[in-house]
């Protein structure tokens, strides 16, 4: 019996072991640090999933403390990782400092950033609150552009380190009714476009993920839940991203069909497009 007990715990350490090493992602994170934010929930867990399987040490970040523990505790059984959690709220202009300060202070060298914080809000603009808008711009631009610049000096340094940072199919066109939201992630395209082309030089890879309707709580949070028409899976989702940065891409779209839906529309007036996504945006009136 005891010599099972012994072959079990050789059999699971090595299964472990064999799965990480056969995750895609090994090859490019296995036992280097990453930082996540917004890794409370959907395309969030499933990016530390997905990189804590391939061995990848994580540090977790978001509001929500106690789910963020609930995670590292799963992910450090599971995968036998080491995982650090901050919380925070990216929406307050000093996050983002506090959250560097944080991984300094624990000596931990960040190899890959995901800027993966973000949120929208349905309804015609007046009817939003200034207050929300002008978080998402923070969360959604701002905090991107501030973690960006505090984390890619010692990347430079290195001479090595990644950058993925979530942007959506929202990204290649203006859509009324969710306009600030479709607005900031124009920018986080772009931002990663343009920085993936300044890295390139110092063996910087950045790339920006652009996926369409997601199963996350976006939707419910944004109260757009109706608009959740085949949804991808934030697995798939996350799986697309990791695997586009490793490959150097500079941004993927998640899904054959929001890919030909993104490029498809440049051939028609984007007046038109606008037009056509407000009649599909456009909230019913009672």
């Amino acid at each position: 019996m005891l010599s099972c007990a012994r072959g079990s715990k050789q059999n699971t350490f090595l299964e472990v072991t064999l799965s990480q090493a056969m995750t895609p992602t090994a090859g490019n994170w296995f036992g280097k640090w990453a930082l996540i934010t917004g890794a409370s929930a959907g395309i969030g867990v499933a990016f530390a999933e997905e990189l804590a399987a391939g061995g990848t040490k994580l540090v977790l970040t978001a509001r929500r403390k106690d789910r963020l523990e609930a995670l590292a505790k799963k992910l450090t059984e599971s995968y036998k990782v080491q995982t650090e959690v901050f919380a925070a709220d990216l929406a307050e202009p000093s996050a983002p400092e506090k959250i560097f300060a944080f991984t300094k202070e624990k000596g931990i060298e960040i190899d890959l950033l995901i800027n993966n914080a973000g949120f929208g809000q349905y309804g015609e603009l007046p009817s939003v609150d200034p207050q929300r808008l002008l978080d998402m711009v923070q969360v959604n631009c701002s905090a991107v552009v501030h973690l960006t610049r505090l984390f890619l000096p010692p990347m430079i340094a290195r001479r090595k380190g990644d950058v993925l940072i979530l942007a959506s199919t929202a990204s290649f066109q203006a859509v009324p009714y969710i306009s600030t939201y479709a607005a900031t992630k124009a920018f986080d395209l772009l931002f990663a476009e343009g920085l993936a082309e300044e890295m390139k030089p110092h063996g910087i890879r950045v790339c920006a993920l652009c996926p369409g309707s997601t199963e996350s709580e976006f939707h419910v949070v944004a109260g757009q839940d109706k608009f959740i028409p085949n949804a991808e899976t934030a697995e798939k989702v996350a799986h697309t991203g990791l695997k586009a940065l490793a490959a150097g891409k500079s941004y993927v779209i998640s899904g054959l069909g929001n890919y030909l839906g993104a490029h498809g529309e440049r051939l028609v007036p984007r007046r038109f497009v606008t037009k056509v996504a407000a009649g599909m945006f456009k909230p019913k009136t009672k």
